[in-house]
């Protein structure tokens, strides 16, 4: 197990030069303006992942309204359910050409959008196309800088400040089910997704509230957190740092040859421009359009140098074997916490739990201990003395265990717990961000955790509708737990045998040159 969460991290450049010099903290780490970052966040998550999770009271209006069957109409929330997580990695290829706050605006109109052109749904195959993708790639390009951000803003604190911003998941869940069935029964459910819709705009608001860091509070933030890392175990990951450095293409050398020749390029429309002075007003217009048009391209071409070398490169993320094995345990995760919300109305009505359950649902009991989960699970995370990997695990273990033997419980105090546990444990998703930066950096955070959220989303489409489908041959929901769970035990064996093997390789190197 690792010492602390910086001994699992490696950066894919050089960064001696930022070190060697100390370099005083901008104030907005870990303080200040990172604190509006989190206020950002959490209302990101709010509207929407908390409208997400209350889907449920659109789908019952588009069953009444469209008269189509049941597994047809539940396609329209799980495509913006996935396709929200599922482009991910193309939301990186924004962030990294217009930065996080230019793709987050960019997302709130797609996603007001998406919510006000549903309104006018004549058929459930329109709300695939309007709801289910355009509002879905709207959330996922305001989702992902969201995350990203409070990732970069915080350094001391990112397990808490990740954990208090996605905790608006749960609190959306609840009053974005609350406003959505007022707004049905007062209006009518095209006039409660038009309403929607403008409530969206705000999204434009939070996203504006996403100010970037400069080049220098990004050194400045690097040495903070050189500084107060421990070096107790940091060697077990040094054969894939030495990989990515000696395949370079993440380097320095190419980026700077990039910058001279679009340098080269600015210049001389520059020069064609002040030269042309004495021309026409046209042609000096037409100039400007040259010059903004070739700033545009040098952008886009630099971003996107980035993002395919961080995904198909010699140097790309993919070459970080413990990243790929947190890939695969990403396949099977999500849909674990997805099944018990599909099968616990069965489980109770099985065990004639009704009127218990209409005290105080289980489901409710999930979402209520998962809030103060990600809360606390931040806490534990950021002390000093504590591995937020291993804090990781630990959630993990603990998850699995109850996805198992929730089928076993048959009275209500009993299911009861193993629900609480669920949802305290399942508080990790706040910890996913922390973990994803300490493997790849900050620098490559936006790509990387497109890449996870990408796995979710795949997870979350297909998970469902697996989990019903072994429930129609078998006609136990059991199965389906144990399933699942077995298939998230794969996964977690993944992450517990990668950094092993890592750990080893320097080490049988190293015996192979005292050989020599």
């Amino acid at each position: 197990m690792y010492a602390s969460r910086e001994d699992i991290g490696y950066d894919f450049g050089d960064d001696s030069k930022a070190g060697s010099k100390p370099i005083k903290p901008n104030p907005n780490i870990d303080g200040g303006w990172a604190w509006m970052i989190v206020l950002s966040s959490f209302l990101v998550h709010i509207l929407i992942m908390g409208s997400q999770m209350a889907l449920g009271i659109l789908n019952m209006e588009w069953l009444e309204e469209f008269n189509q069957s049941r597994g047809l109409t539940a396609w329209v929330s799980s495509l913006s359910m996935g396709i929200t997580l599922i482009v991910g990695p193309f939301i990186g290829l924004f962030i990294s050409m217009c930065g996080c706050r230019k793709t987050a605006i960019i997302g709130g109109i797609l996603n007001a959008l998406g919510w006000i052109l549903s309104a006018y749904a004549s058929n459930v195959h329109y709300l695939f196309l309007t709801f289910g993708v355009t509002a879905g790639v709207g959330s996922g390009m305001v989702y992902l800088p969201a995350v990203v951000m409070v990732g970069q803003y915080f350094q001391k604190r990112r397990a808490l400040a990740q954990g208090l911003s996605t905790t608006g998941t749960g609190f959306g869940a609840f009053l974005m089910t609350a406003l959505l069935k007022y707004l049905c029964t007062e209006f009518g459910w095209r006039n409660a997704m038009f309403i929607q819709g403008a409530i969206s705009l705000n999204l434009c608001v939070c996203g504006a509230l996403m100010r970037p860091l400069s080049p220098k509070d990004v050194v400045s933030e690097k040495y903070v957190a050189r500084s107060n890392s421990e070096d107790n175990q940091a060697k077990a990951l040094s054969h894939s740092a030495e990989t990515i450095k000696s395949n370079g293409v993440l380097s320095e050398e190419p980026e700077k040859k990039e910058e001279a020749t679009n340098e080269e390029v600015l210049d001389s429309v520059q020069h064609i421009e002040i030269g042309g002075k004495s021309r026409s007003g046209r042609s000096m217009y037409g100039l400007r359009i040259l010059k903004t048009a070739s700033q545009l391209t040098v952008t886009v071409r630099k971003g996107f140098a980035i993002w395919y070398s961080s995904y198909f490169g010699a140097a790309s993320l993919f070459t970080n074997r413990v990243f790929v094995a947190f890939i695969i345990w990403a396949l099977f995760a999500y849909s674990s916490f997805v099944i018990p919300f599909i099968h616990l109305p069965e489980i109770v009505k099985q065990y004639n739990l009704p009127s218990q359950n209409n005290i105080f649902p289980l489901t409710s009991i999930i979402a209520i201990v998962h809030i103060f989960g990600k809360v606390i699970l931040g806490i534990i995370s950021d002390l000093p003395c504590i591995s937020t990997w291993n804090v990781f695990l630990m959630a993990n273990f603990t998850l699995v265990t109850c996805i198992l033997t929730l089928p076993l419980m048959q009275t209500y105090v009993s299911l009861a717990v193993v629900c609480a546990l669920i949802g305290f444990s399942s508080g990790y998703f706040s910890l996913m961000p922390v973990v994803t930066e300490d493997l790849v950096g900050t620098k490559h955070l936006a790509n990387a955790y497109g890449i996870i959220i990408c796995a979710n989303g795949i997870s979350a489409l297909l998970g469902p509708p697996f989990a019903g489908w072994i429930y129609d041959i078998t006609h136990k929901y059991d199965f389906s737990f144990y399933i699942s769970g077995l298939l998230y035990m794969v996964g977690i064996i993944f992450l517990l045998i990668q950094p092993c093997i890592q750990k080893k390789q320097p080490r049988e190197k190293s015996t192979e040159e005292a050989q020599v």
